[in-house]
């Protein structure tokens, strides 16, 4: 059944509850044991919720004749297509392991997104917390089933996909297992152009299906996806990297450890600047209110007896006095005292 939150290792995400800042390592270690474990380091110091990577044999993921996307073949070159690329970027159970143990030590969430079975069941024995999709696989319905019977959170990138396609995935989670989901909205193209990023679909997708809704962000700088939590994105995930000029195809795309620092800030400073939705003062206001408002003032020396008017008032400030919305009621009431010029009107000086 739909829910309009889940929970990963007792970290609630939906509404009402803080963005959950996932930190995209990816495969941007380069197959590197040492260059991965600084990553973690990096996602933990710019205070990110989760480190997450890719799991993946690859000889079970493409074939060998699977061309290079455009975007990989931009930041890798043309040769050898997606096989021997992504041969040099898996990590073995062993590095996940040493991974997990990172992340434990620097109290930080470690993810990984399998791409198939395999990678799957390897993720289960370390009992991850929650399964990542990611948005080519939203139409490999056994897959999802697959996923969907182990019974652990899952979040669905909805990349490339229709809004039927989407239902269709949904209905395949819901039939194996029916496990908690949420959505990511996702713009599968590396970098994507802040015009093509579209995120009022999280609201699209907030209203189809009433589920926790988030945003798998791939635009260049911080702006989109800080304006996703301001629109209500649940999740946020984002590339990062140690360094852009790293050889490797996610790279150019990816924020720079002080990027990732200066993202997470401003997403928990959007988060407060959002505050409850009541129009009511705010505090801070409360001294700013008393010199900005203005008062009833009166305008000449009024004498005690004589019925008050309209066009013996002035309107100035501070706000201490009576506020200019009582002057209709006011009129041709009797002054109870004799009042100077310049005196800030109270209900005494009237009878």
């Amino acid at each position: 059944m739909p829910s309009e939150s889940i929970v990963i290792a007792g970290r609630p995400l939906g509404e009402g509850h803080p963005c959950f800042v996932i930190a995209e390592a990816g495969v941007n270690h380069g197959g590197r044991l040492d260059q991965a474990l600084a990553l973690v380091d990096a996602a933990a110091e710019a205070g990110a919720d989760a480190v997450k990577f890719q799991t993946f044999r690859a000889d079970r993921l493409v074939t060998a004749e699977a061309p290079k996307a455009r975007y990989q073949a931009r930041n890798t070159g043309d040769e050898g297509g997606q096989l021997p690329m992504l041969r040099a970027l898996e990590l073995d159970e062993a590095t996940h392991r040493a991974l997990q143990a990172r992340c434990r030590e620097r109290g930080i969430l470690f993810l990984s997104t399998p791409f198939e079975e395999t990678s799957a069941d390897l993720l289960e024995r370390l009992d991850l917390p929650a399964f990542k999709v990611p948005s080519g696989e939203i139409t490999n319905l056994p897959f999802l089933a697959h996923l969907a019977r182990k019974g652990r959170p899952i979040l669905l990138s909805t990349g490339m996909a229709t809004l039927g396609e989407v239902e269709r995935a949904l209905a395949a989670l819901r039939e194996a297992g029916d496990p908690p989901v949420a959505l990511l909205h996702c713009v599968s193209a590396y970098p994507t152009s802040p015009a093509d990023a579209n995120l009022r679909a999280m609201g699209t997708l907030r209203a189809a299906f009433q589920v926790p809704v988030g945003y798998s962000d791939h635009t260049q700088g911080l702006e989109v996806p800080l304006a996703a939590v301001a629109l209500g994105a649940c999740v946020l995930e984002k590339h990062f990297t140690l360094d852009r000029r790293l050889p490797g195809p996610d790279q150019p795309a990816s924020l720079e450890p002080d990027e990732l620092a200066a993202m997470v800030r401003g997403v928990r400073t959007v988060e407060a600047a959002l505050g409850h939705g009541r129009k009511e003062p705010a505090p801070c206001e409360r001294d700013t209110a008393v010199v900005a408002r203005k008062s009833l003032v009166a305008a000449a020396d009024l004498q005690a007896g004589t019925p008050f008017t309209a066009d013996q008032a002035m309107l100035l400030r501070p706000g201490t006095g009576l506020p200019p919305s009582l002057l209709p009621l006011l009129e041709g009431r009797i002054l109870g005292r004799d009042v100077p010029k310049g005196h800030l009107l109270q209900l005494e000086d009237f009878r």
